[in-house]
């Protein structure tokens, strides 16, 4: 990504520092004691007719958040670098800058955006803010306050009204490769054959209104991003993440490459480590009784596997009826590698450190021997070791986020959330595309299966990869979260 500094002229002298820029002074005034409703219109200047988005928005939301939120109301896709600025005019000398993250570093005097609220920036009818995304296109942006609203605590902190055109693609060349492109998309613009041919002439191929044009306006897909993103609630509790985190999720936070995705992680981080797990015997006995019935029915003598290291069909068969897994399950219930459910829980248990392999047979670890007749401190010693150690980074990482979902967020589907996330931390198929939700819950294939073997799953959603929880599932995510440091180490 392209990095511009802003440069301004300074007077010389034996005393002074030709290499420092001027410091403007700053623009920003006392937060609202109050939370309003901030009604805007943010333009992108240049454009005519003129394309433009009305919004409405929590008045205490911080420059990195109204960043996220013209980024989709735009349509852009948060590739390139962005800034604000506070003054005169954008390229003012007077104008005071806020810095995305990536700017900190090099960049000429300014402010870190996620420490200045809007309302510092925006405070009476007809206040102006400018916001410059992409330094090599340079979408210049300006958000006008029209007025202020009581704060409907119900309503998301975000909300869209309204707009005209359509979303320009990304490095289309600046206005002007937007113009092209949109006349090249209407038919009836009267550059419209002109258009065409001048884009097929310099950038060759046929020009398609899909791939290449803008992408319509729609009021509803923006809201329905803006009510993920900006659910209601306060404020204070999607900012403020646990000071020290275990290693894991250090690791999982320094992964992520998207502002966005960074921040919601963080606030997913900080809502499931605040809520304290808890277990009592009768539901940890319910929850773990599949891997109970498997350390009794493989006892102290172990059981002798078949030439190619399955259960024989007699316990595979044992298993399923006891276990009703034929609910679940359609087939014979008699071959193990044909009998998806008998065949996790043995692998998962091993993977658990509760049974083991040995010259051909399968017996109980310590570990299975102490916490068989233990269902409490199975349930912790299963949480301990959640998501499965795996080499397969993506999944090690699906897995995690999968649990934080689970655990923060119990009511929503997690494989959104999560291919969200591995997206943000640049993960694709092999064909370049990105995750979608059932590549998300495919990925997190083990973490789901045993909470569907703990019994924490109602309801389950094939076709989309999705579960829905209940709060057996959401403790023991919570639970795994917790003793994230202790897993780190297994």
């Amino acid at each position: 990504m392209a990095r511009r500094k802003h440069l301004v002229s300074v007077p010389t002298g034996p005393d002074v520092d030709v290499s420092a820029p001027a410091v403007p002074p700053s623009r920003r005034r006392p937060r609202r004691d109050t939370v309003v409703t901030y009604r805007v219109r943010a333009a992108l200047a240049g454009t005519d007719p003129a394309l433009w988005r009305r919004l409405d928005l929590a008045s205490d939301l911080f420059l990195d958040e109204v960043h996220d939120a013209m980024q989709a109301a735009f349509g852009w896709t948060d590739s390139h670098l962005h800034q604000f600025g506070s003054g005169p005019d954008y390229y003012s000398p007077q104008t005071e800058y806020y810095l995305c993250p990536f700017e900190l570093e090099d960049a000429g005097p300014g402010v870190p955006e996620e420490d200045v609220r809007l309302d510092e920036v925006l405070v009476d009818p007809g206040d102006t803010l400018f916001y410059l995304y992409d330094f090599g296109d340079s979408w210049d942006h300006v958000i006008e306050l029209e007025g202020t609203l009581p704060r409907d605590g119900t309503a998301p902190r975000a909300v869209c009204l309204g707009g005209e055109r359509g979303a320009p693609p990304e490095d289309c060349g600046g206005l002007e490769g937007y113009e092209l492109v949109s006349a090249a998309a209407d038919a009836d613009h009267p550059d419209h054959r002109d258009a065409r041919a001048e884009f097929e002439e310099n950038y060759g191929g046929q020009f398609d209104a899909v791939s290449h044009g803008p992408a319509p306006f729609q009021v509803d897909a923006v809201n329905a991003v803006f009510a993920e993103r900006f659910p209601p609630g306060p404020q204070a509790e999607r900012r403020n993440p646990p000071a020290e985190l275990p290693a894991a999720l250090d690791g999982l936070l320094g992964a992520v490459q998207s502002d966005f995705a960074r921040r919601e992680l963080r606030w997913l981080i900080g809502a499931a480590l605040d809520a304290k797990p808890d277990v009592d015997p009768g539901t940890a006995a319910r929850m773990v009784r599949p891997y109970t019935w498997l350390l009794d029915h493989v006892g102290d003598d172990g059981i002798r596997l078949t030439a190619a290291g399955y259960l024989p069909p007699v316990h595979v068969q044992a298993a399923v009826k006891a276990l009703a897994l034929s609910q679940e399950w359609i087939g014979a219930g008699n071959r193990e590698v044909q009998t998806l459910p008998v065949l996790l829980l043995r692998e998962t248990a091993t993977k658990m450190g509760l049974l083991r392999k040995l010259h051909g047979m399968l017996l109980p670890t310590t570990a299975g021997r102490k916490f068989r007749s233990d269902p409490v401190g199975l349930w912790w010693h299963l949480a301990e070791r959640m998501p499965l150690k795996t080499s397969d980074r993506c999944a090690m990482q699906a897995g995690l986020i999968w649990l934080l979902a689970v655990a923060a967020r119990p009511e929503r589907h997690p494989a959104e959330l999560v291919a969200r996330m591995l997206a943000g931390m640049g993960w694709r198929l092999s064909n370049g595309t990105w995750l979608d939700p059932a590549d998300a819950a495919r990925s997190a294939w083990d973490t789901r299966d045993v909470l569907r073997r703990l019994g924490g799953v109602i309801e389950d959603l094939p076709q989309r990869g999705q579960e829905i929880l209940n709060a057996d599932g959401a403790t023991f995510a919570r639970a795994a979260v917790a003793t994230w440091p202790a897993a780190t180490q297994h």
